[in-house]
């Protein structure tokens, strides 16, 4: 499976599509804050990870991005996102796509021909039962990110 351009997708991307067997998906479906996008999609539980990489700290202003990839054959838009691409340290290109109204960062995805499109956790409505099941780039991970459970919390604000 290659991307357009002769780019081949990467090794982790093939894999995860190879193994978004139907059984194992749910229905997920998301919104942006304001509402003027949304989405439906099959996305396999067992997949969602967290990126700690440099760029996603900066893009999602948090200490790190959580995604659940889904496959573009059971992906649905209503609406038109706003999109910017970025190159990746890898070389890359990645398209990013958020709310233009509220700014609500969407998904990633190959600017050209996407299969794949690694939707941001925070704006779909079963994040709570999507429990990340790998992670990526420690190496930039906040070195107290582990520490969480010890800082005290309140339920609200």
């Amino acid at each position: 499976m290659a991307a357009a351009a002769g780019m081949a997708l990467p090794s982790g991307i093939i894999a995860t599509l190879a193994t978004l067997a139907q059984e194992d998906c749910m229905k997920i479906h998301g919104r942006c804050h304001c509402g003027s996008i949304s989405f439906t999609a099959e996305a396999d539980p067992s997949k969602v990870m967290v990126c700690h990489c440099t760029d996603c700290q900066t893009m999602s202003g948090a200490p790190f991005r959580a995604v659940i990839p889904v496959s573009a054959q059971g992906f649905a838009l209503t609406g038109s996102p706003k999109v910017y691409i970025k190159t990746a340290q890898s070389g890359n290109r990645r398209a990013q796509a958020f709310c233009g109204e509220c700014g609500t960062p969407l998904y990633a995805t190959s600017p050209e021909a996407p299969a794949v499109y690694g939707i941001r956790l925070g704006c779909v409505a079963e994040r709570a039962l999507l429990r990340p099941a790998k992670q990526v780039w420690t190496v930039s991970a906040m070195p107290w990110i582990h520490d969480l459970g010890s800082v005290p919390g309140v339920p609200g604000q």
